[in-house]
């Protein structure tokens, strides 16, 4: 024969505590030597109120100093961002730059807008991150002293972030990727790029706004793209840096060729002594090639220039201008 046994019967386990836990929690302020608060408590309140307020009080007190920790964060990356997008160093030689009035031009107006974008950018992702950070903290200590297990709560918590990772893939290789794009300094607002086939056909034009998870494009015919910063895997930026205008000047085969190289070379030296594109357009002192292409009707000179970022086509377009009045006071026909 067998005996069968009795089946012990399961006992509650709450997880969470009740009010009385969270009591006891509280006044175990007092339940040790050496609390201020307690000490203080005890002196004005009577002995049976003291423990409880004084738990409050801790309580208070952890949020409090929360609150001052994430204002001071903050207020610290708002003075590094700024001091970022001013490109204003440390010690005294970076104090003396900060103090300067002189607005940067050319080149340098474009590297300080491009660090500007990207000082801020960063700096609206660094400030929530610091705020999650510290008021996590205080709500997990404060949960804490209230005796609500915390350790199942990570689990869980830990559970729904693994979930919510898989389910979410796509979204954190977008994040992902826009930071490192900004960090790196791929691209910014008003650059011309080239993101391939990224959205499934070839796309380039005007960035209008970068977020962490896409990029907004315009292009040439007005037409807007939405770009997710995860699925670029290319980018070609016509705007970081530097461009080139280069100009082809087609004239007859049988032109005089040193007098031509002459005519080109006054040109080039007299846009680049224009107070218009000097220095606030054009970097370099535009150079003549010299002969590029011979054919049995027309010999091709090429004139470059190096300017400031997408502004390369205005600089063509003047140079043709130039040449063309220049080779028709000199009555120099542009071949065909």
């Amino acid at each position: 024969m067998f005996l069968l046994s009795p089946t012990p019967t399961p006992k509650p386990n709450p997880s969470f505590p009740d009010l009385s836990q969270m009591e006891a929690g509280l006044t175990s302020e007092c339940s040790g030597s050496g609390s201020v608060i307690c000490d203080v408590m005890e002196v004005v309140l009577p002995a049976r109120w003291a423990p409880l307020v004084s738990g409050v009080l801790a309580i208070l007190l952890i949020v409090l100093v929360a609150l001052i920790l994430r204002k001071v964060a903050h207020r610290l990356i708002t003075r590094v961002v700024r001091r970022a997008s001013s490109g204003v160093g440390g010690g005294l030689a970076g104090r003396l730059r900060g103090r300067q009035t002189v607005q940067p031009e050319g080149l340098d107006a474009v590297a300080a807008e491009r660090r500007r974008q990207r000082a801020e950018t960063i700096g609206s992702v660094l400030r929530p991150l610091a705020s999650i950070i510290v008021l996590g903290t205080a709500g997990l200590t404060v949960l804490d002293r209230l005796s609500v297990p915390i350790a199942p709560l990570l689990t869980s918590v830990g559970i729904v972030g693994v979930a919510i990772g898989f389910g979410a893939q796509e979204l954190v290789k977008d994040f992902i990727a826009g930071m490192f794009m900004l960090l790196e300094d791929q691209y910014g607002v008003g650059d011309v790029i080239d993101v391939g086939s990224a959205v499934g056909a070839p796309t380039s034009g005007t960035v209008e706004a970068v977020t962490l998870r896409i990029t907004r494009v315009r292009d040439a015919d007005g037409r807007v793209w939405y770009v997710r910063n995860g699925t670029i895997t290319r980018v070609g930026n016509e705007s970081q840096g530097w461009s080139r205008a280069t100009v082809d000047v087609p004239v007859a085969y049988t032109a005089d060729v040193p007098a031509v190289r002459e005519i080109l070379q006054r040109v080039t030296e007299d846009i680049w002594e224009d107070p218009d594109f000097r220095d606030t357009v054009i970097v370099e002192e535009p150079q003549v090639w010299g002969i590029e292409q011979i054919s049995d009707t027309a010999v091709v000179f090429r004139i470059s220039a190096k300017t400031i970022p997408s502004r390369q086509a205005e600089v063509a377009r003047e140079l043709r201008l130039r040449v063309k009045a220049a080779l028709d006071r000199e009555a120099i026909t542009i071949a065909g």
